[in-house]
């Protein structure tokens, strides 16, 4: 009986080691190092203008050589300022951006680091994500010279969910994305993996940069909210002295939602290479 019990945790500890062998072998982690931007009301557009350094890591499962699960988290920060021809708005911000998102890939060539049949492959990827941000923009009291990074989305500076602006409620700074793009991958052994790729994230918020709608009234916001919420909602004063925008007059344009993008590096190692002489090991003991 006890023979029969011993053989039958043998094969079940053979299954599992086995079964782990194939997972490791199957699966990458690695790290990202690149560059994050955004597009929105605070940078007219421009998909390659205003790039801040952006770091992250990552989880890659391969169910074959075409297709691949992968799990990401990245960290960066973007930032807009008005351009030449709308300096007279002089709104500009800045906000970090942690994104975590669960995305397919797909390999043109059949690539898999078990052979040497190709080297390398073009991918395309697509799936969901959160990510947080928070807006802030820099501001120097002329009365009391007190200057600093200022949180913009808790001064309601288009009047969300005051009387000003009550069907216009304070946005979430926790928000949904798609990410998708393009890139290449290229293993130079069976053990590492390295890919560059571009893109792109669908947000569902047009308040990455806390623009969007119109002004409204600087006087009552200022008795609502306070002096630098008032401030830092309508900042054409400091370029333009005594110049103040009406109430309704376009502060940004809701029509569209703001993106961000991220391009990147990153190298990926098969965790078999980490955690595989672990279960040689124990394979090897009699």
């Amino acid at each position: 009986m006890l023979k029969k019990i011993l053989l039958s945790l043998s094969l079940l500890l053979a299954a599992i080691v086995g079964h782990t062998q194939v997972w490791l072998g199957k699966t990458e982690i690695g790290f990202t190092v690149g560059g994050m931007n955004y597009i929105g009301d605070l940078n007219n557009q421009h998909v390659y203008d205003k790039v801040s350094l952006a770091l992250g890591g990552l989880v890659r499962y391969n169910f074959d050589e075409r297709w691949s699960l992968r799990f990401d988290v990245d960290y960066g920060h973007i930032k807009g300022g008005d351009p030449d021809y709308l300096t007279h708005r002089n709104l500009s911000f800045r906000s970090h951006i942690l994104e975590g998102s669960l995305r397919a890939e797909f390999n043109f060539f059949p690539f898999s680091m078990r052979d040497d049949h190709f080297l390398w492959t073009p991918f395309i990827f697509c799936g969901v994500g959160f990510f947080t941000f928070n807006p802030t923009a820099y501001y120097s009291d002329p009365l009391t010279g007190e200057s600093g990074w200022y949180d913009l989305q808790p001064l309601c500076t288009e009047g969300q969910g005051t009387t000003l602006n009550p069907g216009n409620g304070p946005y979430t700074l926790v928000q949904l994305s798609m990410p998708f793009g393009i890139g290449a991958k290229y293993h130079p052994n069976k053990s590492f993996t390295l890919s560059v790729e571009y893109g792109f994230r669908k947000t569902w918020t047009d308040y990455l940069d806390d623009v969007s709608t119109v002004y409204v009234d600087n006087d009552e916001l200022k008795k609502i909210m306070g002096d630098l919420a008032a401030a830092l909602a309508d900042r054409t004063g400091e370029v333009e002295p005594g110049a103040v925008n009406k109430a309704g007059m376009k502060r940004g344009d809701d029509s569209l939602n703001d993106w961000f993008a991220y391009f990147n590096v990153n190298m990926t190692v098969k965790l078999d290479l980490i955690f595989g002489w672990m279960l040689k090991k124990k394979c090897d003991i009699k």
